[in-house]
């Protein structure tokens, strides 16, 4: 009997509503894009209102990609405290060119500037040959030691504050014995060399001893600091009894370990005596 039952049927209509009049949404995105095109109208003339003319410019110089940035940026009194691309005085001082043309001094590798030969006065020029000649004289001492092995032993060289003459130490030949500050027989023999030469400046001298950073055996009230300036003392005692003035003597500074002369903090070379004949 159920299955002679007719079933139902049940029809579904879906309603579809189409949004319109004050029910659609196109709207509000407009009225979006109008009040932040006002907002940034307002702040656009905010800032109009709020910045000088060379900040503006600043403005219009760093938004353009086809104007060059000034290398300085920040620090300086022009737009954005930097400087401006069209300011000719600003670029001058930034060394980044201008309306008419300057060369710039040459360089040296070292990013010294390389001095000009006018600027030198004849009295520093005169102390700088005399310098120099003094470093030949050494080096020339020192080429006659050749095959002895105390040529290994005298280091010169020319730095900014003057010639420095270097005595080396090495673990077979010390110029000390072993963490104290008697000197051995080969310190004696290297000033023998190099003192009648630097007898015959009249620069201001200063001594330096260094040590390798070894720590010092001792109970603690005694150091390298202590070593390297004993040391430095008695190379100035023995440079005064080989005819050095003692007046041209004007500091006596033990540097301990603090500036090595090579890579390897402990290295024998890094343990030596440092004569620094000024510059005037």
């Amino acid at each position: 009997m159920m299955a002679g039952r007719e079933q139902p049927i049940i029809i579904r209509r879906k309603k579809i509503i189409v949004a319109g009049g004050h029910h659609g949404g196109a709207w509000k995105v407009a009225y979006a894009d109008f009040v932040t095109a006002m907002m940034a109208f307002f702040l656009l003339m905010w800032l109009l209102n709020a910045t000088t003319e060379d900040q503006r410019k600043g403005l219009a110089d760093y938004f353009n990609p086809s104007v060059p940035i000034s290398r300085i940026s920040g620090g300086g009194s022009a737009a954005l405290d930097g400087s401006s691309v069209f300011a000719d005085n600003d670029m001058i001082r930034d060394g980044t060119g201008a309306a008419s043309k300057q060369t710039a001094p040459s360089l040296r590798e070292d990013g010294i500037v390389k001095e000009v030969e006018e600027e030198e006065t004849q009295d520093e020029k005169q102390s700088r040959e005399a310098l120099e000649a003094l470093e030949n004289e050494i080096n020339q001492k020192r080429k006659a030691l050749e095959g002895d092995e105390l040529a290994n032993h005298i280091q010169t060289r020319m730095t900014p504050d003057g010639l420095l003459v270097e005595l080396i130490d090495d673990n077979e030949k010390p110029l000390f014995e072993l963490g104290s500050a008697r000197p051995s027989a080969l310190l004696g023999q290297l000033l023998e060399v190099v003192a009648p030469v630097l007898a015959t400046a009249e620069n201001r001298m200063e001594i330096f001893g260094h040590t390798d950073a070894l720590a010092y055996q001792s109970d603690g009230t005694y150091s390298n600091w202590e070593l390297s300036t004993d040391r430095a003392n008695i190379a100035r005692r023995l440079l005064v009894a080989h005819g050095l003035p003692s007046e041209q003597i004007s500091a006596v500074v033990g540097k301990a370990s603090t500036e090595p002369l090579l890579p390897d903090p402990f290295a024998p070379q890094n343990r030596r005596i440092a004569v620094l004949l000024r510059s005037p």
